[in-house]
């Protein structure tokens, strides 16, 4: 043991790290340096990038903080309840320290009473964002009891939540935090830190230049030749310029296959100046101006370059004129690599400067963020795909051995073909890979890299992760820890973007609108957020099935969010069965069985999420329930999905800040307690496949801000959801004996999505069309005695003015359309409904009437010509 802690010492020390909070999680048979190192490596790799990263948290923490202190509704509750002057100072010294955080965050990896500062701070920035939630909570029963009876404000009042006891309590509660607050903040000054509200990008990226040896490149040819065609069939007859995108992720090649685009003979034969700029993520007009002035000079005009005079002092005026007189008459082709600006004002103005009279000009960009290629192309954006196999492994091997003597270990590369898989086509983090075993020719080290994912793994600038980490730098702070949560899904999971939003809001990482009429739509608002992602390739795979949509997370790109997310999100399984401390969002792996679940449990606190992406073998229980209640007050996402409980207990009220409760495929669950009517901040609950579940409990709709509704449940209409005026989307399974959907005078006034299958009892949906005023999506499917979705035309629907999009499949008795104005209506899809097939005929059809408008009409997967 003595030994084992020398060698973590000695590896340790350029780190200046204390390791004595790890020693009890080495493993026996650490006794020399190398494998000290290669252990360290796997468990706290790369710790500079790793510290610097993952406390970037705590800006986006400090920033959602801050707004919630500054939105209307709780400066209405400080004057209310008498702690406005506390929220104000709250309010100051938060706004202080937010702006040096920044410049803390760039200097704590050198620092290490700054990491501790940082740590310190974070964890208060939590414990006041949980105080500022006890206030919403509050405001919100407030809500409810004001539009109940006189009793429910009577017992409202005289419950431990009445204003006398609550402003006493909070009171204190809020002077507490903002003394350690003030504490912490005073200690900042030894740190000297300077204030900035704008972080700079923490990667150096080299600039680029345009020699390749063709020989030394696997797998581009066909993508060469796709290019060179857009080239060769745009236009030469104008003198206007062609620009031809190249996009793809980071590492993937762009700026490689505009290399070999760039010296094709076909390339230096027709243009009379070739020009190679890296633009990077810094547009600075004159500079870009100034560079493509240097490259023509150098490569035209001959010469290295050197001894060119200093154009830096030119102004803006100076400088345009002389890359135009530069530019001469003559055609050009031009690489502008590395392209990041999604200012088209800008674009316009540099493509005016390189407007020089010449036919036949052309450009080519490569970017990773598809917004830059629409601003620029002319053409459709040539999407870069990954290399095949074969030739990731070839880049692989080029870098882990030296010429040919890969023919002399067979084994290494059986283990290194395993390795590739890891890459998905991307060359760059083959090579990455093949060299860090470049002149290691043990087993156990090629072993160690096949089985460990590859942000663990030791990397260098110009490495596949720090190449990505570029892109991440380059996200809003609103999307940045968005991005990081998706650590928590296993690699390949296909993402459903309902899900995916309202995790992310139940964490408040959705900012809200700044625009009145989108104040609540937290669906939208995260829409966008996904959908600005996939625009810069952090998410892959994109399907739209019109009311919802999917996408994945390139491999890469999970290991990144890994990186970026540690330790706060954190996957326990059999490999990594330890906890950090600090951890807020762990993900459980499929093969724990409860007994090992409960251990971790045991070993969590300060827990925010609770996730099991897979269905587990062994089912969890009562034990497991009420150890996440008792310790987990403050947890906002708790998945008990494939649970094995009867019911919730009654102390499920004491998860008050609990935004995120799936409760899906538990055969035995028949009811909830009335008193999960009083999480009052719950806005997701999945009751799917919960094949026995009797009812809802009478107060449901006390969930007041409840907005994504899954179910299955034996009730013959939905008592009780018509009071949820906040839910945007309901969706209906397998509940067998409904017969209505909504009773009475019930509404939901702001549903915007439904969904209903597979419920064989239900015949019609009126009266229920006519309270659903603002419903975008309806889909209907495998209700085999529904005949009418409006009673038979007895009544006039008014309710489906918003309706953008209707499925309806396998209704065989559905006789036709609702009688109504589906103005709004852009795609209808008609399935399986052979009644409605025919009344939906072109021209012929009784409702042809009701739908000739629609653009989009698919029946029984024909489209429908156009008029």
């Amino acid at each position: 043991m003595v030994k084992m802690e020398l060698c973590l010492k000695l590896y340790y020390a350029s780190f200046s790290f204390d390791i004595s909070n790890i020693k009890h999680k080495v493993p026996n048979g650490i006794h020399s340096i190398p494998i000290a190192k290669q252990w360290l490596t796997s468990h706290f790799i790369c710790h500079r990038r790793i510290i610097s990263m993952a406390e970037s948290f705590l800006f986006s923490i400090a920033d959602n903080v801050v707004g919630k202190i500054g939105s209307l509704t709780l400066h209405e509750i400080g004057l209310a309840w008498g702690v406005k002057t506390e929220l104000t100072k709250l309010e100051a010294t938060l706004t202080t320290i937010k702006s040096v955080l920044l410049d803390a965050e760039e200097k704590q990896w050198k620092d290490r009473q700054l990491r501790d500062w940082l740590g310190k701070l974070k964890h208060v920035c939590y414990d006041v964002e949980d105080v500022l939630d006890e206030f919403q909570y509050q405001a919100l029963q407030r809500q409810v009891v004001s539009h109940g009876s006189l009793k429910t404000k009577v017992l409202g009042f005289f419950s431990s939540s009445n204003p006398l006891r609550f402003s006493f309590k909070m009171g204190h509660r809020i002077k507490e935090v903002r003394e350690r607050l003030d504490g912490i903040s005073a200690d900042r000054a030894q740190f000297n830190l300077q204030t900035c509200m704008e972080r700079a990008p923490l990667v150096y990226r080299e600039t680029t230049h345009s020699f390749v040896l063709a020989s030394d490149v696997f797998g581009r040819g066909k993508d060469k030749e796709k290019v060179l065609e857009l080239l060769m069939n745009s236009s030469d007859d104008d003198e206007s310029i062609s620009v031809i995108p190249i996009v793809g992720l980071g590492g993937l090649g762009k700026t490689t296959l505009a290399k070999l685009v760039y010296n094709d003979p076909w390339v230096v034969g027709h243009f009379k100046k070739r020009i190679w700029v890296c633009v990077s993520d810094d547009f600075d007009m004159k500079k870009v101006i100034i560079d493509i002035i240097k490259s023509i000079k150098t490569t035209v005009e001959g010469g290295s370059g050197l001894g060119l005079p200093n154009h830096n002092d030119l102004n803006m005026e100076q400088a345009q004129t002389l890359l135009r007189r530069t530019l001469g008459n003559e055609n050009f082709f031009l690489v502008l690599d590395d392209m990041w600006n999604e200012d088209r004002q800008k674009w316009i103005e540099l493509r005016t400067f390189l407007m020089n009279g010449a036919k036949g000009n052309k450009i080519v960009v490569t970017t990773r963020v598809h917004p830059v290629a629409s601003i620029m192309g002319t053409v459709q954006a040539y999407i870069l795909e990954g290399l095949p196999h074969v030739d990731c492994l070839s880049v692989f091997l080029k870098w882990a051995f030296n010429e040919g003597q890969e023919k002399q270990h067979p084994n290494l590369v059986k283990i290194g073909d395993d390795i590739v898989k890891k890459c998905n086509g991307v060359p760059l983090a083959a090579r990455t890979l093949g060299s860090l075993l470049f002149s290691k020719f043990e087993q156990r080290d090629w072993l160690y890299v096949r089985d460990n994912d590859i942000w663990k793994l030791e990397q260098k600038e110009g490495d596949i992760l720090p190449a990505l980490r570029l892109s991440y730098e380059q996200l809003p702070s609103y999307l940045k820890c968005c991005f990081a949560y998706c650590s928590i899904f296993p690699k390949g999971r296909v993402l459903y973007n309902e899900d995916l939003v309202y995790m992310w809001s139940a964490q408040g990482l959705i900012e809200p609108s700044k625009k009145k009429q989108e104040l609540d739509n937290i669906g939208d608002i995260g829409n966008r957020y996904i959908k600005e992602l996939l625009s810069r390739s952090f998410f892959q795979d994109f399907e739209d099935y019109h009311f919802y949509f999917t996408f994945k997370m390139h491999d890469l790109m999970h290991d990144l969010a890994s990186l970026i997310s540690q330790p706060e999100c954190t996957v326990i399984d059999r490999v990594n069965p330890t906890v950090s401390e600090v951890v807020r969002h762990v993900s459980f792996s499929y093969d724990l069985n409860e007994k090992e679940i409960l251990r971790v449990v045991d070993e969590l606190n300060n827990i925010r999420t609770i996730y099991f992406p897979f269905v587990l073998e062994t089912s969890r229980g009562e034990p497991f329930l009420k150890a996440c209640i008792s310790k987990f007050k403050c947890i906002k996402m708790l998945d008990l999905g494939g649970s094995n409980f009867d019911t919730l207990p009654n102390s499920i009220s004491n998860l008050k800040h609990l935004r995120f409760l799936n409760l899906g495929n538990n055969k035995r669950i028949k009811k909830l307690p009335n008193s999960v009517c009083k999480l009052f901040h719950l806005q997701s609950l999945w009751l799917s496949r919960c094949e026995g579940f009797k009812n809802l409990p009478k107060e449901f709709g006390n969930l007041i801000s409840l907005r994504h509704l899954i179910i299955t449940t034996k009730q013959r209409a939905l008592t009780g959801i018509g009071r949820l005026e906040s839910l945007r989307i309901l969706r209906i399974f397998k509940c067998e004996n409904l017969e209505f959907l909504l009773q009475g005078t019930q509404s939901l006034t702001a549903l915007r999505s439904l969904c209903i299958a597979s419920c064989r009892s239900l015949e019609t949906l009126a009266p229920s069309m006519k309270q659903l005023p603002l419903l975008e999506h309806l889909v209907i499917f495998d209700c085999e005695r529904l005949n009418s979705l409006d009673g038979n035309g007895e009544d006039h629907v008014p309710g489906l003015g918003n309706l953008r999009y209707l499925l309806l499949l396998n209704l065989p008795k559905l006789e036709a359309l609702p009688v109504c104005s589906l103005t709004s209506l852009d795609r209808l899809e008609i399935e399986e409904c052979p009644q409605l097939t025919e009344r939906c005929k072109k021209t012929t059809g009784e409702d042809w009437h009701k739908i000739s408008h629609v653009s989009k009409i698919y029946i029984d997967g024909v489209k429908t010509p156009e008029n």
